[in-house]
């Protein structure tokens, strides 16, 4: 029987062999054009959620998009309203005599809105303008303002109306300089001791605030990955943006009446 076939074979035309040995390929894939965002990239990106370091904690994430397009070659690779990630790595509440809030931010990953993504670590490069927090660029911490002008400002207005008050009690009683003295003390110590039972303000990046983002690594991108059709246009500056300073914010004091 092997003998049979052994014939059969060497029986078969020669080209048979050629065909079965060149039979085509399967084609493979071209990938498209590469396009790299280089580290170092300012990437413009606003805030989602409301952040403070009154409710944050360690570990807490943060959502934010992007508002501006970068185009590389004429091609749009990260198209406004992609999502980008974060995370809360520390958080430091301000203190009750002396003391900033802090607050430190570490991006995570950026997902294009055709749901292509990359993990990468990058940091905050500058804040909005209209923020109150300051930011150090060298450490990524953000920090609230101070308020020692503020709180000067609260203890002078209740000395003021102290001082009214004891005036119009002490004239009642034939004292009017003593009075108002005294009345200024009692105020001034009652605003002082406010001021030291309170915290300072908070470090607070409201939803709207925009900062940017300075990516530490390449991102590459394939052409065949681009598809912006599902992007989402968006406006710059939609939410409420910073909070106003907590400077600003006019707090009335005892025995004073709102504005109108």
């Amino acid at each position: 029987m092997c003998v049979r076939v052994l014939i059969v074979f060497c029986l078969l035309p020669a080209g048979i062999f050629a065909q079965l040995s060149e039979r085509p390929e399967p084609p493979k894939e071209h990938p498209g054009r590469q396009f790299v965002v280089t580290p170092g990239t300012r990437i413009p990106l606003s805030f989602i959620n409301s952040v403070s370091t009154k409710s944050a904690a360690e570990g807490d994430r943060v959502y934010l998009e992007t508002v501006f397009p970068i185009v590389l070659d004429g091609k749009v690779v990260i198209p406004p309203g992609s999502y980008v990630a974060g995370t809360i790595t520390q958080v430091k509440r301000p203190g009750r005599v002396k003391g900033r809030g802090e607050l430190y931010l570490r991006f995570d990953s950026l997902t294009l809105p055709n749901g292509v993504t990359r993990e990468f670590r990058a940091r905050v490069g500058a804040l909005d303008g209209r923020a109150t927090e300051d930011l150090d660029k060298n450490e990524g911490k953000i920090t609230s303002e101070g308020n020692k002008g503020g709180d000067a400002q609260k203890v002078g207005e209740a000395a003021a109306a102290g001082a009214s008050v004891g005036a119009i009690a002490g004239s009642v009683a034939g004292h009017g300089g003593m009075g108002a003295g005294i009345g200024a003390g009692a105020g001034a110590a009652a605003a002082l001791a406010g001021v030291l039972l309170s915290r300072g303000p908070e470090a607070v990046l409201a939803k709207g605030t925009t900062l940017e983002m300075v990516i530490d690594r390449p991102l590459a991108y394939d052409e065949t990955e681009l598809d912006n059709s599902l992007a989402r246009g968006r406006a710059i500056g939609d939410g409420p943006g910073p909070l106003p300073s907590h400077k600003q914010q006019s707090v009335p004091m005892p025995g004073s009446r709102f504005p109108l």
